[in-house]
């Protein structure tokens, strides 16, 4: 794509789509949105710059072997959240049983594990969105 003002507005507007993201996910525990949504604003983000600048840039921000580790990384993040209760003799991927609070508004840090479990959930959704997306359009491309 060869329009000057799609670019620069794209430049100008991923790093707030993402920053927007971040906070769905790290605030998923005490309003609405969480692991699933913010994965999905920042994978679109990513769509949107591959779309605006094409396949070879996008593949420098993003290679498919980041995407790959990241995917894996926030599958074993939440799997490894899960164990960790295991271990302890409690159920997977609990949380009240553990003695942590459901969270308090306001408070990002307020809820035990699970915000370290919506950024596992995070993390895996925008690399997979981003992931599938590349192949599909390498299999176009081709």
């Amino acid at each position: 794509m060869e329009d000057k003002i799609v670019k620069t507005m794209t430049r100008m507007l991923l790093p707030f789509i993402q920053l927007y993201g971040i906070f769905i996910i790290l605030n998923g525990h005490i309003s609405p949105g969480g692991g699933f949504a913010g994965g999905a604003m920042i994978g679109t983000s990513l769509i949107l710059y591959t779309i605006v600048f094409g396949l070879p840039k996008a593949r420098k921000k993003f290679s498919h072997r980041a995407a790959e580790f990241m995917e894996s990384g926030g599958l074993i993040l939440y799997v490894a959240i899960g164990l960790i209760a295991l271990i302890f003799g409690l159920p997977f991927l609990t949380n009240i049983e553990a003695g942590f609070s459901l969270g308090e508004p306001g408070k990002i840090f307020s809820a035990g594990m699970i915000p370290i479990i919506m950024i596992g959930i995070g993390i895996k959704v925008f690399s997979t969105m981003v992931s599938l997306f590349h192949i599909l359009i390498e299999e176009e491309i081709s």
